[in-house]
């Protein structure tokens, strides 16, 4: 039974033992710094075990004590990035928004997160369930059920990373074109948005495009949005406490 459990301990179960050898170079958290430093400066595709052994200047099997391959190193990575998530108490409206800002600035920090495969993005890790679990509390006692706690929380999240998400897109695409800032992007994409307008089958978008104005700040356009949603948790909250 032990060699069983032994081989379904998860990564964070094994990193918490103790180190068999206390001189050992390596541990989790620098492996996952090494990691990250890789992906901030020259995206997710870059972070490999033999580049990540190249900058630790180990042998290139050396990780592979700590990690089983690439599933687990974008997990540490994910951890060692939440660390920075630090919410504040008080009251949930304020909390949920530190939550929700943050986690943007913390994507804009670190791009490569827009780029994690579907069951990296999605991996519970111990920093990024202490965040998540933070936010929980905050709604904790206003009459929610567990259900619609989660619900909020998924709300606010799912919104971060679809805003953040797509804001780190235009920045990418900027860069890869050689553009100069949104300006350029709409002077791109001209031609393409003068053709579709003048079909008229669109003229709800048409008004959006001419009324709202194509120069909206990304942190205004965020926050409008971010305040929609918690205007409906707030909504569901009132409900609960009538």
């Amino acid at each position: 039974m032990a060699g069983k459990a032994t081989e379904e301990a998860t990564l964070w179960e094994r990193l918490e033992r103790p180190a068999r050898a206390p001189r050992q170079r390596l541990s989790g958290r620098i492996i996952a710094a090494k990691a990250v430093a890789i992906a901030d400066e020259q995206g997710l595709c870059a972070v490999t075990m033999r580049s990540l052994a190249t900058a630790l200047e180990v042998a290139p099997m050396a990780a592979y004590r700590f990690v089983g391959g690439k599933d687990d190193l974008f997990a540490l990575m994910v951890n060692e990035v939440y660390a920075e998530l630090a919410l504040p108490e008080g009251e949930w409206r304020v909390v949920l928004r530190a939550f929700a800002e943050r986690t943007r600035a913390l994507m804009h920090r670190h791009r490569w997160l827009a780029e994690l495969p579907p069951h990296a993005a999605m991996a519970p890790t111990p920093n990024r369930v202490l965040a998540v679990d933070r936010a929980l509390a905050a709604l904790d006692g206003l009459g929610l059920t567990v259900d619609a706690m989660a619900a909020a929380v998924r709300a606010v999240g799912a919104y971060v990373h679809g805003a953040a998400g797509e804001e780190v897109a235009l920045g990418q695409v900027v860069e890869q074109c050689g553009l100069r800032g949104r300006d350029e992007v709409r002077e791109a994409l001209a031609p393409q948005m003068r053709w579709l307008l003048g079909t008229g089958r669109f003229p709800v978008y048409e008004r959006y495009i001419y009324e709202a104005g194509c120069a909206e700040d990304p942190q205004e356009v965020f926050e409008a949005g971010l305040g929609l949603v918690l205007d409906g948790i707030a909504a569901r909250v009132a409900a609960a406490g009538a």
